[in-house]
This record gives structure tokens, C-alpha cells and sequence, in this order.
């Protein structure tokens, strides 16, 4: 009878036709109003959805370790000798030398060989947020989180050593060569062409993340490696102060490179903020806040306050900043905690909201592909506010309901855990977790012949033949998570050409990480 009761419930929340359509969403401080025949008020439902215990319990530890031993598939360039996952090998090992710098390194961004420094430098943001927020629950995987930390912020270095000249180097590899091929990264012969941004083709997207991910590392090495906490410091006052100062979108500067692959669709401003925020968090120089104070409005902070990823920040700004009010040291940030409360609303199930829906099965879904990277961010995003919020022992009124910190974790484990099984389809979207989970990801590394298997060269189009073989991947890429169900019917095409559902991505993972390490230290 109970468990009957639990999956209307579910069927309740989690259904778009749950609510009625006569007022606003909880934006305009208002919440749909509950059916007329509706058993409970959203309040209740919530309360007995919060208790309701996992379908599966699952062992986030493992989960957590699989996670980031991922980001070790993604590397590229020399490998180090601790390197874990064996099948891979040196790659693109001459990167930038058609420019005459180093530009060996970082991480491949999904895929395919191509390093994009846009959605590169947001991995290396969440992955030192991951580590600030939740390094006491990672335990033994604290070591390797920090590691995928440096290899993406050693790679960012690089990228920005000739700032001083006003140029950052923000891609290397051609899209359209790369994409034309299907081969393992060892092999690859395409164009590694080299992209720049500087002051006649401005990026202020791309260096603003990027001053963001060395800022937010310089947190998390400060007591590590001081002189090497310095150093990114350093860096991303120099790289900030480049991309304020000669604003512009690089979609517009390197359309062909970037667009449609990485195209800066959001604009740059909510870049700016972000890179301030996070400078503003590392240095506790008053210029940082006085910048975000004065430019809030103007770099339009309160825009789509539930969106949040590699190209949309406002979520993420509004409850980074949050965190001192909260503390109660910064209300002059007061405006910023508004608008975090109002993202938090947004996200409830139970609430019509056009821009966050929830599949049937409980998955948040945003329109678009790869819709596995909202759901990893946006859950982030709950457990981190859920605990500031505990932290000062405050909730958030969304009209009718109350967003307890307890029920904002909640609601992010409900995510991670249909992630890791608890799904319609019974399946992890994690390879290498569960006893089920996708077999034919949509990644040439993972899908082609090691070259311990295959010593022989595999050239452009001869992979072609196993791109399109319905066999598993001869290397299992652990802990990658694939884009997942990219419409709102819980299904999953475990195929390499369906690439929206099939691929991973690092900015997909690296959230997951501090929510793995968190659930992992607390259930």
C-alpha cells in the first residue's frame, strides 16, 4: 500500500500535467496552484517524497572513484607514469607548434580529439568547486580529484603564458577535420590547428571562464602548493583584466572554429561576473566586489536563473555569491541570494516552469542535446545552496511549499541516482557502474582497437567500420557518463551515432564529482 502511494507520488511530482496553469511561476514570488482533486498540497507531497527511500541503494564510493578516473581517458599528451586507464597512449604530443608555443596537454572535451579551452575551462572550474565544497567526503579519491584539478589548470597555463602580449590560446584542432575522421587520438592526423583570442578578436567568454578555473584552483592549491597557488592567482587577475577590457564574444571572433560545436549563444557578461566571483572568493580584493556590486545589473545577473553550464553561468553566479550572504558578511550581495532563491524555486518538482521539466521517471530535462550536463549542474547547484543554507539555518519560501536544505539534497541524490540506476530503464548511464550501462558510447578512443590491440595504424575513414558496428567498445571508458534520455520519455538508444544521448563530455562529469563525494561521505 505504501509503495503504491510512493509512485503515484512520484507520477504526481514529476508529471507535467501536475499543475494548473492560472497563476505564475515562483520567479514572481507565486506558485501554480495544486488540481482541484489533488490528495495533498505540494508541501506534503514533497515531505513524503523526502522519506521515500532509494529504489536501489548504490555505492557512491565506487561511483565517486569511477568519476574521476574518467577524466584520465580524456587526457592529452604525455601520460603520466601513474596514468590508470592503460589502453590509452600518448597523443597530439606537438600540440602548438604551428604557433611556436606548448600547448601539449588538457583534457579532450567529449568524443572526439579536439581540445575546446571554453568547456576545458569550466571542467576546471566544477572540478575545484567539487573539491572546495566536498574535499572532506572524498576520502581516498582526494588525491586523483586534485590531480584532474592540475592537469586541466597546468594545460590553462599554457594557454594564457603570453597574456602579457594579449593573446590566449583557446582550441587546438580543427572541428570539421577532426570531425570528418573516426580515430583513435594516438593515430590522429588531422589539422591541429592552433586558435587564438587577443585585443583585435576578443573572447571575454572563453578568458573569463578561464581567469574563473584558475581563480577557483588557486583555492583549492593554496595550502597545497603555495607558490603554485600564487602563480594561478596571478594568472587569472592577468587573464580577467583581458577579458574585461576587450569585451566581445569569441563566437564572433572564431565563428568557423567554434560555432556550432562551442557557440557562445548566452553572451559574455555572465562570464565577467562569474570570473569576478571567483576572484573575489580567491583574493578578498575589494576591486572584485565593487565590480560585481557595480556591474550586476549591467551584466544582467538576474537573467535565466535557471540555466547553468558551460555557456550559461547565472545559476552558478547567484549561488556562489550567495554563500556570503548567508554567512552573513555580504548583504550588499543581498540581490544575488534573491535570485538563487528563485532558481531553487524554479527547480521544485510540482512547479510549472517552461525552462526545468521533469521526464517521468524523475529526471530533470531541459531541452536540447546532451541533457545529462543540466542535470549534473543544476544538481549541484541544490546540494551546494541546500548547504549554505544549512549552515545558517535558513529555507527557501516558494509560496505554497518550503525548500528545506533536506529536501534540496534529496531532490539532487533523486538525480544522481537515476543517473547511477534508479530509472525506468534499470540501467546506469555511468560506464563501468552497475550491472548494466551503456556498451556502445559515442567516443573514438573507447570504440576503436587499443593500440596494444592494434598496433597498426587505423587511419581516417577506416575506422569508419567501427563506428558503425553494433559490438560494444573493445575499451570501456570507466566512469564516463553519457548524455542520457534528450526527450522527456525516459528512453536511451545505446548507439555511437545517436551523439547526443550516446556521448560523454567532461563538463558532464565534473560537477557529478563533488556530488558523488558528498552522498558518498553522507549515506
Amino acid at each position: 500500500m505504501l509503495s503504491r502511494l510512493y509512485n503515484n507520488l512520484d507520477r504526481f511530482l514529476f508529471s507535467p500535467h501536475t499543475t494548473t496553469n492560472t497563476t505564475s511561476h515562483c520567479r514572481s514570488g507565486k506558485v501554480n496552484k495544486m488540481a482541484p482533486n489533488s490528495l495533498f498540497s505540494v508541501l506534503s507531497m514533497l515531505i513524503l517524497l523526502l522519506l521515500r527511500p532509494s529504489a536501489a541503494g548504490h555505492d557512491y564510493r565506487d561511483a565517486l572513484r569511477k568519476s574521476i578516473l574518467f577524466f584520465e581517458g580524456q587526457r592529452s599528451g604525455k601520460l603520466p607514469g601513474d596514468q590508470r586507464l592503460h589502453w590509452r597512449r600518448d597523443s597530439a604530443l606537438h600540440d602548438g607548434a604551428t604557433a611556436g608555443v606548448d600547448l601539449s596537454g588538457g583534457y579532450y572535451d567529449a568524443g572526439d580529439n579536439i581540445k575546446f579551452g571554453f568547456p576545458m575551462a569550466f571542467t576546471t572550474t566544477m572540478l575545484s568547486w567539487s573539491v572546495l565544497d566536498f574535499e572532506k567526503s572524498m576520502g581516498a579519491e582526494l588525491g586523483n580529484a586534485l590531480k584532474a584539478v592540475r592537469w586541466g589548470t597546468d594545460y590553462l597555463l599554457k594557454a594564457t603564458a603570453k597574456i602579457g602580449s594579449g593573446v590566449v590560446f583557446v582550441q587546438v584542432g580543427d572541428p570539421y577535420s577532426d570531425h570528418n575522421c573516426w580515430e583513435r587520438p594516438e593515430d590522429m592526423d588531422t589539422l591541429r590547428t592552433v586558435f587564438k583570442i587577443d585585443g583585435s578578436h576578443p573572447g571575454s567568454d572563453v578568458a573569463g571562464e578561464t581567469a574563473a578555473a584558475l581563480a577557483a584552483a588557486s583555492i583549492v592549491f593554496r595550502s597545497r602548493d603555495p607558490s603554485y597557488s600564487t602563480k594561478l592567482l596571478n594568472r587569472a587577475v592577468a587573464v580577467f583584466q583581458f577579458a574585461d577590457s576587450h569585451r566581445g564574444a569569441y563566437s564572433n571572433s572564431l565563428r568557423r572554429a567554434v560555432c556550432p560545436f562551442y557557440c557562445d549563444v548566452n553572451g559574455y557578461q555572465d562570464e565577467l561576473l562569474w570570473a569576478a566571483a571567483w576572484l573575489h572568493k580567491a583574493s578578498r580584493r575589494r576591486q572584485y566586489r565593487e565590480y560585481i556590486v557595480k556591474n550586476e545589473v549591467v551584466l544582467k545577473a538576474g537573467d535565466t536563473i535557471n540555466e547553468f553550464g558551460w555557456d550559461n553561468k547565472h545559476a552558478g553566479i547567484n549561488v556562489l555569491i550567495s554563500k556570503e550572504v548567508l554567512m552573513g558578511r555580504a548583504n550588499y550581495f543581498a540581490s544575488f541570494k534573491q535570485n538563487a532563491d528563485q532558481f531553487i524555486c524554479s527547480t521544485l518538482p510540482g512547479i510549472s516552469h517552461p525552462q526545468v521539466q521533469y521526464s517521468p521517471g524523475g529526471l530533470i530535462f531541459k531541452a536540447g542535446g546532451s541533457n545529462m550536463q543540466h542535470v549534473t549542474s543544476l544538481s549541484f547547484l541544490l546540494l551546494a545552496y541546500s548547504n549554505y543554507l544549512s549552515h545558517a539555518n535558513k529555507v527557501v519560501p516558494c509560496g505554497e511549499t518550503t525548500a528545506t536544505p533536506a529536501l534540496l539534497k534529496h531532490l539532487a541524490k533523486r538525480q544522481v541516482d537515476y543517473i547511477l540506476g534508479d530509472n525506468p530503464l534499470g540501467m546506469s548511464y555511468m560506464v563501468g557502474y552497475g550491472p548494466r550501462y551503456p556498451q556502445r558510447i559515442h567516443h573514438r578512443a573507447s570504440s576503436l582497437p587499443s593500440v596494444s590491440a592494434h598496433p597498426a595504424r587505423i587511419g581516417c575513414k577506416a575506422g569508419s567500420r567501427y563506428f558503425f558496428s553494433p559490438n560494444p567498445n573493445p575499451n570501456l571508458l570507466v566512469g564516463a557518463v553519457v548524455g542520457g534520455p534528450t526527450n522527456n520519455t525516459d528512453s536511451f538508444p545505446d548507439s555511437r551515432p545517436f551523439f547526443q544521448q550516446s556521448e560523454p563530455t567532461t563538463y558532464i562529469n565534473a560537477p557529478l564529482v563533488g556530488l558523488l563525494a558528498f552522498f558518498s561521505g553522507h549515506y
